[in-house]
Parts: C-alpha cells; sequence; structure tokens
C-alpha cells in the first residue's frame, strides 16, 4: 500500500519521462559524449537549444540521474552512455522514441476506461502514416535488437558454424531485427519473416544493409489469415506479438503455425506475460493498459494462459523462461505433438 508521499510521487512521475523524452529528441546525451567543453553553454549551441532552456532540462536530467554535473560542467552516466547515446552498446534510443510516440494516448486512459475502446488507430503506424510507420519500425528494429542479443542464445539454434539447415518461420516479424540474429547467429539458419505490406518493406532494407538478403525472405502477409506451407519448418517464432491478439485469434495463429512445422518442430513465443493474477510484474500489469490503449485487442496475458492456448492448438509446452535484463519478457516454447 502506498504512503501519501509515494501517492504524491506517482501524480508526478510523468515529470521524469517528459524529462528522458525532451534530452533525446535535443540529442543532449550525443552532445555530450563528443564535446570537450560540457557547460549549459556550449551544449545549447551543440543543441540548437536557448541557453536557459537548456539548463533547466540538464540539471532535470541531473534530478532524475540520467546526468552526473562537476560544477558546471555535465557527463553522461556509465548507463547513459551504453542506452542514451546512439550507437551505444545498449542503444535504447529508438525504443524510447516508441514509448514518447504513445505518450499522447495515456492521457486519454479515462476515456479508454469509459468506451473500453483504443483511442489511437494502430493503422496510424502500420501502414496509414509513413512517418509515424517509419518511426515505428525504426524504434521495433533498436528494441528488437537490443533485447534479441539475450533471446537468441536462449533458442537452441545451434552455433555459427554449425550450418545445421534450420528452417524458421518468423510471424509478425516486424522490421527483422530477430531474423538477423538469427541468422548471424547459425550460418545454417534461413527464416521467412512475416509482417504486414508497410512494415514487411522496412524490413527488406534493414534485411539488405546486413547482407542477408540470401537467407532472409520478408514476406508480405498477415498473421491473421495466412497459410504457410505445410510440414516445412523448424522453428516458428512468434516475439512481441500475441499481445495485440484476443484468445481466440491466439489459437488460431498457434494451429496454423503448428500446421507448417515438421513433426517435432518448435514454437516459441516470446511476450510481455504475467502470473495468474494479471498484476505482476508491474510492468507488465502496465504495458496492457498500453495496448489496450492503442490496438483493438490488446492486453497482456499469464504464461498459463498462453500453455493452455498451445495444448489446444496441439503443442505440449515447456517451462516459461525470463528474458535476460533489461525488458520483462518470459520466453515459453511448444513442441508439436
Amino acid at each position: 500500500m502506498k504512503n501519501v508521499s509515494e501517492i504524491v510521487d506517482l501524480a508526478s512521475a510523468y515529470y521524469g519521462s517528459a524529462v528522458l523524452f525532451a534530452a533525446i529528441d535535443r540529442g543532449v546525451f550525443a552532445a555530450i559524449e563528443q564535446s570537450n567543453n560540457r557547460t549549459a553553454e556550449s551544449l545549447a549551441a551543440a543543441c540548437g537549444c536557448e541557453e536557459r532552456g537548456l539548463r533547466l532540462l540538464l540539471d532535470a536530467c541531473v534530478a532524475e540521474g540520467l546526468l552526473e554535473k562537476n560544477g558546471e560542467t555535465y557527463c553522461n552516466t556509465s548507463a547513459g552512455k551504453a542506452a542514451l547515446v546512439p550507437g551505444g552498446p545498449a542503444d535504447l534510443t529508438k525504443a524510447i522514441r516508441y514509448n514518447r510516440d504513445v505518450y499522447p494516448a495515456w492521457g486519454k486512459l479515462a476515456e479508454f476506461a469509459k468506451t473500453g475502446r483504443p483511442v489511437e488507430k494502430p493503422e496510424i503506424h502500420l501502414g496509414e502514416d509513413a512517418a509515424r510507420t517509419k518511426a515505428f519500425a525504426a524504434s521495433m528494429f533498436g528494441r528488437a535488437m537490443g533485447i534479441g542479443k539475450g533471446i537468441v542464445p536462449m533458442l537452441g539454434l545451434g552455433n555459427r558454424d554449425q550450418g545445421s539447415g534450420i528452417r524458421v518461420l518468423d510471424l509478425a516479424g516486424g522490421p527483422g531485427a530477430y531474423a538477423i540474429l538469427m541468422c548471424q547467429a547459425n550460418s545454417g539458419v534461413t527464416c521467412v519473416t512475416v509482417d504486414l505490406p508497410a512494415i514487411s518493406a522496412e524490413a527488406k532494407g534493414y534485411v539488405a544493409q546486413f547482407g542477408l538478403a540470401d537467407r532472409i525472405e520478408c514476406r508480405a502477409g498477415d498473421y491473421h489469415a495466412d497459410e504457410y506451407e505445410a510440414e516445412t519448418y523448424d522453428v516458428v517464432t512468434i516475439f512481441g506479438a500475441l499481445h495485440q491478439e484476443s484468445p481466440e485469434q491466439i489459437v488460431d495463429i498457434l494451429k496454423r503455425a503448428n500446421r507448417a512445422l515438421k513433426k517435432g518442430g518448435r514454437v516459441i513465443v516470446l511476450d510481455m506475460m504475467t502470473d495468474v493474477s494479471h498484476t505482476a510484474p508491474k510492468f507488465s500489469a502496465l504495458f496492457a493498459v498500453n495496448m489496450a490503449l492503442t490496438t483493438t485487442n490488446g492486453w497482456v496475458f499469464s504464461d498459463e494462459e498462453l500453455k493452455g492456448w498451445m495444448r489446444e492448438a496441439g503443442f505440449t509446452p515447456g517451462e516459461t523462461r525470463p528474458a535476460p535484463p533489461p525488458m520483462p519478457h518470459w520466453l515459453v516454447e511448444g513442441v508439436k505433438s
């Protein structure tokens, strides 16, 4: 139970998010890393900002623990260097921009509670608005590349030089990040990644950048209705997608994935999930609200619910495995019976 002070802190928690979003948008963390003179005056010039305005933003970043301050000089924290400087080893800047883009939707949460309907059309970032679609794809690519480096070693696809001839069907594969990482991990993996036409087009660009067009097919489609080559694939992956589907849709998607797999093939689901109470982990419970604000069937299901749907679709589910930080994803695998 929260005390009065914690309630006040919660009421103003969005201040910190707004500070983070603004600092990324103004290029603060990159400018600090690239500059020899890291005073507010010099950083304002580097970021194209008015000095007083940027100084207040910089001091707010220090208060939030995003920057360190020594006299009049500002420095990145070790975590900031890794995650908030574009190109850093754990770059989250594109992923954080997705949070920024859905920020206005959270202001309409009371409206959603009254109507039960999304306050924003999902089509906006799935093809209807070209700029939002490209920004969404870039955010998802950066996010998936960060998460996927810890996930791919958990998939049992073998080592780079095994040449094991594993064929993967990556459903709702987004801009292709997971397909790229899977193929980089094992030279014997080939992949068909499927998503809506506008997102699939973005995936083709990323796959080409990584020189993997000969091993990754970016197929325009819709996993709500597509039928795939029967008994062709060794593995079907569904990463970060099923939280926007109803239970009936999830079972249907899993049944068609089952038909695409060879006997003994595996379906691997990575997603936000909760325990049976739907209230923990906290981040996953809040993410359910985020999905409901922006998609018709958005929510977060429990791992036990997913295992039940897997059984209904003809799989034998395994144990729930937590993904490595920073995101509280869970991984559940099912074997075709």
